[in-house]
């Protein structure tokens, strides 16, 4: 195991499953990295990950306690010692100068994720200095003083004029000079990524992992030991393309990779908007989808996302490769249409005509960093008044994430009135199954459905008067 911690390389034979937040304290003794949560949800153990991508050197903030240590190879890890410097940097001063901390314990995570935010390509604006914080918890300020530090930043960073984000930071003492040497000795480390085998897959069935964000909350205790088989690893199924009228996806696509495609801003304009409910920036960063479909939630949100979009799935074993649609993968409860040995190659959808729209909805009871009561998302085709076609799926509201397949085909072929939506409605509730739990009582998820799928027709045809 290579990679650059904050300035120092480091080199061991440690398993690759090892927790990157327990190598950082425990065998690195940096304690500025928090342990909170071990979820990835309170964001004190946020670090940068910084990594070269062709010529540019691109930094992400992740939680370490979901990170393996084998998903660092030849990187760069930023911990707040990192950003340290003879004085305070000026991340840490404005936070000094708002009052921003109080009890401590969180703002080591805040100030990593707002030099994250400082080495980013994306527009110096408050919304952004704020958005690079969500998945940072303070329990003591009420975050308007954070907010204020965040927008300081935010001023500071929009007198960048074009010049590249890491020569400013140093340039104006906001990170330390040592991150314009980065790049080139990542470039010299060059080192191999980390593979179970030199075959394609190992055929002694290793645990598949991405970006872990689930496995280490469920399975934490085993999965440092475990065989593993490092998905990042496999630059094939890295990435977002076009082939003909269908885009393809690899099984180590992060959330983040399609937010920043551009043929998911062409098709899904709302889709960055969607994925706000989503999850954190951090969790983002490093969450695959093939990773939410495979954890077989029946609130996975971005698997009712694509059972919409009627995603095909290409599983591969060692020796062969098949073709399952994802309306298709689950059986029951946590229970999938794949062998163990198999892995989700690749997942591919036909892209939207222009005459379809889509859109998704989230309930729950933090509007964000939270687990859906009820999700739910449609695709739809119109010629003229007449639904040429129609996809809804819905997560909450029964044991698997599920595709209202009578629904769908009730709407299409019809012309679009409010009575069809109340139909509509009608025929979803005989569907579902909803059950009373911490999320909501059965009743209540019945009726979170019916109030999402008018929401869908009033957002995509706000001329249709519904009741």
């Amino acid at each position: 195991m290579q990679f650059i911690l904050n300035e120092k390389e480091i080199s061991n034979n440690l398993p690759s499953g090892t927790l990157l937040l327990d190598f950082i304290r425990y065998h690195q003794h940096l304690t500025g990295t928090k342990i909170g949560c071990r979820e990835g949800d309170c964001g004190a153990c946020t670090v940068l990950i910084g990594e070269c991508k062709g010529e540019e050197l691109q930094y992400r903030s992740v939680t370490s306690c979901l990170t393996a240590i084998g998903n660092v190879q030849g990187k760069h890890v930023v911990t707040v010692e990192g950003v340290n410097m003879a004085s305070l940097n000026a991340i840490q001063q404005a936070m000094t100068d708002e009052s921003a901390t109080q009890c401590g314990f969180c703002t080591p995570g805040f100030v990593v994720s707002l030099a994250g935010f400082c080495l980013s390509q994306q527009q110096p604006t408050y919304e952004n200095a704020i958005a690079s914080i969500d998945g940072n918890i303070c329990r003591c300020t009420g975050y308007k003083s954070i907010e204020r530090a965040a927008k300081n930043i935010a001023d500071l960073m929009g007198t960048r004029n074009g010049t590249d984000p890491i020569e400013f930071a140093t340039q104006q003492k906001i990170l330390p000079g040592y991150f314009l040497t980065i790049k080139e000795k990542l470039q010299a480390l060059a080192v191999s990524p980390i593979r179970h085998t030199n075959q394609k897959f190992a055929s002694s069935t290793p645990k598949f992992l991405g970006g872990g964000t689930d496995l280490y909350v469920q399975q934490h205790d085993t999965m440092a030991e475990a065989e593993i088989e490092l998905l990042f690893n496999h630059p094939e199924l890295n990435g977002v393309e076009r082939i003909g009228d269908r885009l393809y996806f690899g099984a180590s696509a992060t959330i983040t990779d399609l937010i920043e495609s551009p043929l998911m801003h062409q098709y899904f304009p709302e889709f960055p908007q969607f994925t706000k409910l989503v999850s954190s920036t951090p969790i983002r960063n490093i969450a695959t989808i093939a990773g939410n479909f495979i954890n077989a939630s029946p609130i996975g949100d971005f698997t009712i996302f694509f059972l919409a979009l009627n995603a095909q799935l290409i599983l591969s074993d060692v020796t062969i490769q098949k073709e399952l649609p994802l309306r298709k993968l689950y059986k029951g409860y946590k229970v999938l249409d794949k062998k163990p040995g198999e892995f989700i190659e690749k997942i591919w959808f036909e892209l939207p005509r222009p005459d379809t729209m889509f859109h998704f909805e989230k309930v729950s009871k933090r509007t964000h960093l939270d687990i859906a009561s009820v999700n739910t998302a449609i695709s739809i085709s119109m010629d003229g008044d007449m639904i040429t076609d129609a996809a809804l799926s819905a997560g909450g509201v029964a044991p698997v994430p599920t595709f209202l397949t009578n629904t769908s085909a009730l709407l299409k072929g019809k012309i679009l009135e409010a009575g069809l939506v109340s139909e509509a409605i009608a025929m979803a509730q005989t569907e579902i199954s909803p059950i009373s739990d911490a999320r909501g009582t059965e009743a209540y998820k019945r009726l979170l459905l019916q109030q999402l799928i008018k929401t869908h027709f009033i957002t995509l045809f706000p001329a249709l008067q519904i009741e």
